[in-house]
């Protein structure tokens, strides 16, 4: 296998590291020529240092190093996933290695860009819903399950789209890659073809537990500071990606991100009001944008095969 880069990711990437955080890196490379030729690609390869049992978490001393194939590197930035946006705009200065290969790609980053970037605010919704504090998404959780239980429990979303009780929590989503139409409920995303007794326990799940978990955020109990972190370090990056086509390491809010991960403000009156008002920030910011619906894939398969082709000749 031929590297094609490697570098320092995680909160040395970001700028948001602490005494206690533990280094991670990323990577991409070509397969070897074998395993192109028999199919056998693999999306990536994961060392880690730790010996401990896998649930525990990292401390300062573990190494994580992930590496990816470049052909599900490349799938990875079309979809806009976080982890490939964050490498494609890592400094060189977090480089421990690097490639004319890996040089163009960055160069043409701009070609992954789009304006639906669903994983970057779809994870920062689901941390706002997670530990959401304002009644008005328990009562849309009420609204939409007694709506759902007036309907055929076989049946599918489809066959009542258009009474669908559209609200603040309850609105649709652009299709998926397939034209499937979806709605969005407290953060939880259904397609149409969904059925309505599927979506039921889940949504009936999500207000039994709603009230515990409200009160615990109001008393700053229960959070997990370290994902509410990373969702506003989503949000913020999307922001400016979308507003300077670009997104800066060390992050230029990266004291503010720091002080959520370490649990320094207070989740009802500052850290929950910050999350909710980026997310809607960067929605809007998402529909006015200029950027193209879908990545450019052609002109990374072109790549790919040409990349390719001087492997395996």
């Amino acid at each position: 296998m031929k590297c094609i880069v490697e570098m320092v990711f995680g909160s040395h990437l970001y700028g948001t590291d602490t005494p206690e955080s533990d280094k991670d890196y990323k990577g991409v490379f070509m397969p070897a020529r074998d395993d192109i030729l028999l199919g056998r690609i693999p999306k990536s390869i994961n060392e880690s240092t730790k010996k401990s049992s896998s649930w525990e978490k990292n401390t300062k001393d573990d190494i994580d190093t992930e590496r990816f194939s470049l052909h599900y590197f490349i799938q990875l930035a079309i979809e806009g996933q976080t982890v490939a946006l964050d490498m494609l705009h890592a400094p060189d200065e977090m480089m421990l290695e690097s490639s004319d290969t890996w040089r163009w790609i960055v160069a043409n980053r701009s070609k992954f860009y789009t304006k639906n970037l669903r994983s970057f605010i779809g994870y920062a919704r689901r941390q706002a819903a997670k530990y959401g504090i304002r009644g008005s998404r328990l009562n849309a959780a009420r609204e939409f399950i007694s709506f759902l239980r007036g309907l055929d429990e076989y049946g599918i979303l489809k066959d009542s789209w258009d009474k669908i009780p559209i609200g603040e929590h309850i609105n649709s989503r652009p299709p998926d890659d397939h034209g499937i139409r979806q709605i969005q409920v407290c953060g939880k995303l259904f397609q149409e073809t969904t059925r309505v007794g599927y979506i039921i326990p889940i949504m009936e799940k999500f207000a039994d537990n709603y009230g515990e978990r409200a009160q615990k955020a109001a008393n700053n109990e229960g959070i997990d500071w370290k994902a509410v972190s990373h969702a506003v370090r989503a949000a913020l990056q999307v922001r400016e990606l979308l507003t300077d086509n670009t997104i800066t390491f060390p992050l230029k809010d990266a004291d503010l991100v720091r002080a959520i991960k370490q649990g320094k403000m207070d989740y009802t009156t500052e850290a929950a009001p910050l999350l909710e008002n980026l997310i809607g920030e960067v929605e809007k910011l998402a529909e006015k944008s200029t950027l193209p619906e879908k990545a450019d894939r052609k002109f990374w398969e072109n790549f790919i095969i040409s990349e390719t082709g001087r492997t395996v000749a």
